[in-house]
């Protein structure tokens, strides 16, 4: 029964990395229109699925009283990494903001020092540093800086998800439903996109409203399906292959848009990848 639990955690997580995966070329092929603007559609698609989950489990909404300041950070960080991973997006390869936004697991070891008081061991900390090592390779920290700024803020999205994820940890674990996390998520983004939106709205063809709209649904399917894999399994078994969306990103780059990675952001992702897969490997064996 284990084994066919992880087999289904492992599809799930899988089905998360694809639908994750379609959401970045979704917003990369609505075209150019704000990031705001972008931002805002994804996440009421979002909020409407997430109010159908509440209202069909007719729980209603409760956060209690301790966990709204944590529960607000999550939505402050994730809306922020959202923001910045869809600035990447449209300014670099979606492997490679795919690839910056993945840091994020390695930014929530460092944070979990601060917000959850947990130690990291030497061999947390190696890796880390490892994996950021191959940042560097994606970055590619030369020439002028107006190159160089799009990964920045690709790795600035790996950061507040990585604080948005370490927040959702410490809420989950004081008992706040997941639906209720995703709602308080969207329902913050849409309210602090709102204004941009309404101040610098481009009006859309039909084919950008669809674009948009698919890019929510395909989030939606990301964030339900990896809650629905960590229900199946321990993240320790099946984290590592959430790594996968990178590679269908990749694949949805080359085949519809011509984006071959370059070497050197291969490079980056053999390394973050490969140190992904042994810190897997070690968990297992702990285990």
């Amino acid at each position: 029964m284990n084994s066919k639990n992880k087999l289904k955690g492992i599809t799930f997580i899988l089905l998360a990395a694809f639908g994750f995966s379609l959401m970045t070329f979704f917003v990369r092929i609505s075209g150019d229109l704000p990031t705001m603007q972008k931002a805002f559609f994804r996440n009421f698609v979002a909020l409407i699925v997430a109010s159908s989950a509440i209202i069909k489990s007719g729980k209603g909404i409760h956060i209690g009283k301790g966990n709204r300041l944590d529960v607000f950070l999550r939505c402050a960080f994730g809306t922020s990494g959202l923001i910045a991973n869809f600035y990447a997006i449209d300014r670099l390869g979606i492997a490679d903001a795919n690839m910056l936004n993945k840091l994020s697991p390695f930014f929530a070891i460092i944070l979990s020092i601060f917000i959850l008081k947990e130690v990291p061991n030497k061999f947390d900390i190696i890796t880390t540093i490892i994996a950021f090592i191959g940042a560097l390779f994606i970055i590619r920290p030369t020439g002028a800086f107006t190159a160089v700024f799009p990964a920045l803020i690709g790795l600035f999205g790996g950061f507040g998800a990585g604080t948005a994820y370490v927040f959702v940890r410490k809420v989950t674990n004081k008992g706040v439903q997941t639906a209720i996390i995703v709602f308080a998520f969207s329902l913050f983004s849409c309210i602090v996109t709102l204004p941009f939106l309404i101040l610098n709205f481009v009006p859309m063809t039909p084919l950008q409203w669809l674009y948009l709209f698919l890019a929510g649904v395909s989030a939606s399917l990301g964030q339900f399906s990896i809650t629905t894999a960590y229900k199946y399994a321990p993240a320790k078994e099946i984290s590592v292959f959430d790594y996968t969306q990178v590679i269908f990103a990749a694949m949805l780059g080359i085949i519809f848009l011509g984006e071959v990675p370059e070497a050197l952001s291969i490079i980056g992702y053999a390394i973050i990848i490969g140190i992904a897969i042994i810190r897997w490997h070690k968990n297992l064996k702990a285990a």
